[in-house]
């Protein structure tokens, strides 16, 4: 059984078999599904998912792609959607400098603002970090987000910055980017971290793991992730799944 720590079933791509799409994932042994989001409009849709689904959980918030978008009544809405018993996380939040859709004062000023809004809250966050590690990390620090908590989803950083994750009380998530031929720098950290830090995820519809990769992904093929780390930490994949399931729950609040 295994705990799908970030998708985005809200996603277009999912349109014309969302619902099939989720039922095949959780007969495929996928019992928990964490749907993030990337802004109002995908919040209210992933409070839409947790109604429609017993296994389904969300986070909501605004992601750095769309941080120009947010104004006041942004934060009184995000606020609001946290009263569902269901949603469990802000997220996904953080900074992107790969694309800079917005600027990176607007996206910082955000991330800063809505760390504060889960402490406000004592909800973990969830954090997108793309080409932005320096500045991810600061912010980390001086918003004391440690309070809290979270995770790195997807990460991307070296070891040498995975013990500062670590020290600030986060975990991290790693997804189908593990399997590709390229993931020297993933397998490293994969080696590194303590296990109960560690989350999988398939962050579908996108990032499809081997030898998926090129179609569109689901929930279901979280689980070449857990064999990929089962064969890098030399234990079995349905240790990694009770291991991961364990994490995702104790982070999140999920009994």
């Amino acid at each position: 059984m295994f705990f799908d720590s970030h998708a985005h079933y809200d996603d277009e791509r999912f349109k014309d078999d969302r619902f099939e799409t989720i039922m095949k994932a959780y007969e495929s042994g996928v019992t928990y599904i964490l749907n993030a989001s990337s802004n109002i409009a995908s919040s209210v849709d992933t409070v839409s998912l947790t109604r429609e689904f017993d296994f389904v959980y969300g986070a909501v918030g605004v992601h750095p792609h769309c941080a120009d978008e947010i104004n006041d009544d942004t934060y009184k809405t995000l606020k609001e959607l946290t009263k569902e018993d269901k949603i469990v996380a802000i997220g996904e939040i953080g900074l992107d400098y790969y694309y800079e859709y917005s600027p990176k004062d607007v996206q910082k000023f955000h991330f800063a603002k809505q760390i504060a809004l889960a402490k406000e809250l004592n909800l973990p966050i969830i954090v997108h970090d793309r080409d932005a590690h320096k500045d991810t990390m600061d912010i980390i620090k001086s918003e004391n987000a440690k309070d809290t908590g979270g995770v790195f989803h997807c990460y991307s950083g070296s070891v040498e910055m995975l013990k500062e994750v670590l020290d600030n009380n986060f975990y991290i998530s790693v997804g189908g980017a593990l399997t590709f031929k390229n993931a020297k720098k993933l397998v490293e950290v994969v080696e590194y971290v303590p296990l109960d830090r560690l989350l999988i995820e398939t962050d579908c519809p996108y990032l499809t793991p081997e030898p998926h990769r090129g179609k569109r992904n689901d929930s279901s093929y979280v689980r070449y992730v857990a064999e990929k780390i089962s064969d890098i930490r030399g234990i079995e994949t349905e240790k990694v799944a009770e291991i991961t399931m364990d994490n995702a729950k104790r982070l999140f609040g999920i009994k």
